[in-house]
């Protein structure tokens, strides 16, 4: 089973001053899990939000603190990041048109990082550049499973400060550049800071959990001149995504930096629940 990590939301630098700031210190926690407990990823993706002003200093501290996972990582940006300094801090090549995307080409699947920055606005931009690139890729490969992945979701989660406008242009031409292509397996983003899951255009799609604190969740709609004492921002603790592909189907996992307790172990004392479950996957037992 190929498995992919998804770090989404990281935020280095939001406190300039402090080179052991918060946010290192939960991304830290996030390697630390995913490098000690068994869930072997591949590789990382990196959907966006990874600084929180694109500048040089923070994403080398960002690169310093996923080198000891020594995998494979590939970033895109969102709406903090500064394309041309992360592509160079990667080694990345932009596109001929300037923008930051690319394929990846993975055993049994595909993984197209798709850049949605749009400079001096926070939502998502997509524009006809971006739509020719991206429907050549997929008309590149009709037979292969397809990941998308990008930090701006082209729906409204239901945090009204955070969601785009349905009638959004960018929304538009972006659902009609994945529009019958039947290889895309699902789409998954960051930006909302916290998981969230739906169906658009029928495709699987979702959101990772944030590195960074996440945003709170209050569904109810918001008036900018009333200020109603919400919470908009909440230390959930940090958080990102496991996806394990079987060759057929995308499975995929949110999980916590920190495990917390742990209740049960594989001992002399789960053998026999162990013994049980096995026995009833045998198909020979009916």
């Amino acid at each position: 089973m190929l498995r992919i990590a998804q770090i989404s939301d990281i935020h280095i630098g939001f406190d300039r001053d402090d080179p052991h700031e918060p946010n290192l210190r939960r991304l830290e926690q996030i390697v630390a899990r995913l490098g000690k407990t068994g869930l072997d990823p591949a590789l990382v993706l990196l959907t966006g939000d990874l600084t929180e002003h694109g500048d040089p200093a923070s994403y080398a501290r960002l690169i310093a603190a996923l080198a000891p996972l020594d995998l494979p990582v590939w970033p895109i940006p969102g709406n903090h990041d500064d394309r041309a300094v992360m592509a160079d801090a990667f080694g990345l090549a932009l596109q001929p048109d300037g923008f930051a995307h690319y394929a990846i080409d993975l055993p049994g699947l595909r993984v197209i990082m798709l850049d949605t920055l749009e400079p001096g606005r926070h939502g998502g931009g997509f524009c006809e550049a971006r739509a020719q690139w991206l429907g050549a890729q997929l008309d590149a490969a009709p037979g292969t499973p397809t990941l998308i992945a990008m930090h701006h979701p082209p729906f409204a989660s239901g945090i009204a400060w955070m969601d785009p406008a349905d009638h959004e242009p960018w929304i538009a031409r972006f659902g009609a550049a994945i529009a019958g292509h039947r290889q895309i397996v699902a789409i998954t983003c960051g930006h909302v800071h916290r998981t969230c899951t739906t169906q658009w255009q029928g495709v699987p799609m979702m959101i990772c959990p944030s590195s960074a604190p996440a945003v709170t969740l209050h569904p109810a709609p918001i008036d900018p001149d009333h200020a109603d004492g919400r919470a908009m921002i909440s230390d959930e603790g940090a958080g990102a995504m496991l996806h394990c592909w079987d060759g057929i189907r995308l499975i995929s996992h949110s999980f916590a930096a920190d495990p917390g307790t742990t209740l049960a172990r594989h001992d002399g004392r789960m053998t026999a629940l162990l013994h049980h479950l096995a026995a009833e996957r045998d198909p020979r037992g009916g």
